[in-house]
């Protein structure tokens, strides 16, 4: 942190330190006082300057003053060496998280400095010395420094500490694993190399050993990282590119079959989306991919794939099947993200106009409607929100106007609004909606009615 005590040498120049500017905010006691002190009032003067100290680095910080926070920190720190209590105060995990996220963002900062903070603080604690090598590995990374993160990670692999065993192992298969993601990086990268020579590139061998030498690294170690419960989503995603790479279609089926569907993991909306991915690019079944797309659906129903979904579940010759599409579009349509969605609102006033035309299943839209009828005007068919919709986007205003006009029936302000303006502009289509919402007009009777008997019973 020497590096960073700009504000000390400022300040013998006679312009105010970062500690000075600060005002308002008092000076830390950064001495105990001269006369003697009994040690459980040391133990008080030492808390209570940690904690101001601390509160004094946090709001500097939210601030994003990161020179005075380097400073205050600085201060913590001697503060610690001289403390001579007993009492085990555990500094160094605050000190490595303060003092990275400052270096991070100081404006004085190099990559010297802090590779030097952080091997500073491998030293402090052997329980959190492999989070702090894999957290610089992160930091290599995001500058760039693949290789020299890839060896950080190597030499985090091979240490180990005494009765920490149990707990390093597990820490170890994520050491693991970020190789294996970097292998997964370099094996892409040669990968691609081999597909722009085209058929020169299959004659270059050593090109192509040292792919493969990547690919078998990186699949040991990504296989064994999604073995344990948790959320892997990109170990995942680079496991399965490799298997499918080399034509192990099986293997990713199953893979990504056990990480959607293994009720020791977490409930993961990403798992039902690769695996939904996966069986469309090898064009499997529409049961398969239903069946994907349902338990996203019991997840995030606002999902941007809830759209296929929809399609998909219309076209279906199974009625509970068409019955889910429109509750699934809904459902949708429940979320302001999409109020606005052409294709969202197209997909409703498709399925309520086939229901209107067949005259069949009209209580499947009684259902939707009863619960929502007393917040979807206001939500999606207000008058204001008519004159937006028709001024911004014609598309959208015509299949709301269509929705509101069936479900709401022909004098729905939304409905009167749009139909009115379209038909002033001449727009034929426009001109068919009005008279295709009149000639079924009693639909919105017959749907009233039936919310109103639901409600009764």
């Amino acid at each position: 942190m020497d590096g960073l005590e700009e504000g000390k040498e400022e300040g013998a120049a006679g312009t105010k330190s970062p500690v000075e500017a600060a005002g308002s905010a008092p000076l830390l006691p950064l001495r105990l006082p001269c006369q003697p002190v009994s040690s459980h009032e040391h133990k008080l003067n030492f808390g209570k300057s940690k904690e101001m100290c601390l509160n004094f680095i946090q709001d500097a910080m939210l601030q994003k003053q990161w020179k005075r926070a380097a400073e205050f920190l600085t201060f913590y720190a001697e503060a610690l060496e001289k403390d001579f209590s007993r009492e085990y105060m555990g500094p160094s995990e605050i000190i490595w998280r303060v003092g990275t996220e400052i270096l991070c963002h100081h404006s004085h900062s190099s990559m010297k400095e802090f590779n030097s903070f952080i091997e500073q603080m491998k030293t402090l604690g052997v329980k959190r010395y492999l989070k702090v090598c894999l957290e610089h590995s992160f930091h290599l990374l995001c500058n760039g420094l693949i290789h020299e993160a890839y060896q950080n990670l190597s030499l985090a692999e091979s240490w180990r500490f005494g009765e920490q065993r149990a707990l390093q192992d597990k820490e170890i298969k994520l050491i693991q694993a970020y190789k294996g993601l970097l292998d997964y990086y370099r094996w892409s990268k040669q990968k691609n190399i081999l597909l722009e020579r085209g058929q020169d590139g299959l004659e270059d061998l050593s090109v192509e050993q040292e792919m493969h030498s990547y690919f078998r690294k990186a699949a040991v170690n990504l296989k064994e990282i999604i073995k344990t419960p948790g959320v892997w989503d990109i170990f995942v995603k680079c496991y399965v590119d490799l298997l499918e790479f080399y034509g192990d279609d099986e293997e990713a089926r199953q893979v990504l079959s056990e990480y959607a569907y293994n009720s020791k993991f977490p409930a993961n909306p990403n798992a039902h989306v690769y695996l939904y991915q996966f069986l469309k690019r090898h064009s499997e079944s529409k049961k398969s991919l239903i069946s994907a797309l349902k338990i996203l659906h019991d997840l995030v129903p606002s999902h941007e794939l809830m759209i296929d979904f929809n399609i998909m579940l219309q076209k279906s010759k199974k009625r509970k099947n068409r019955r889910l599409g429109l509750e699934v579009i809904f459902a949708v349509l429940d979320y302001a993200g999409w109020k606005e969605n052409v294709k969202a609102w197209s997909c409703l006033a498709r399925q309520v106009k086939r229901i209107v035309i067949s005259e069949k299943h009209l209580d499947w839209i009684k259902q939707e409607w009863n619960s929502r009828k007393d917040w979807w005007t206001p939500f999606h068919f207000s008058f204001y929100l008519a004159k937006k919709n028709w001024q911004g986007n014609e598309n959208l205003s015509y299949e709301k106007a269509l929705v509101s006009g069936i479900i709401l029936g022909k004098d729905c302000k939304y409905f009167r609004y749009v139909s009115h303006e379209g038909c002033k502009a001449k727009v034929k289509r426009f001109r068919i909606l009005k008279k295709f919402v009149n000639k079924h007009s009693p639909v919105h009777l017959r749907i009233s009615a039936l919310s109103d008997s639901s409600v009764q019973s």
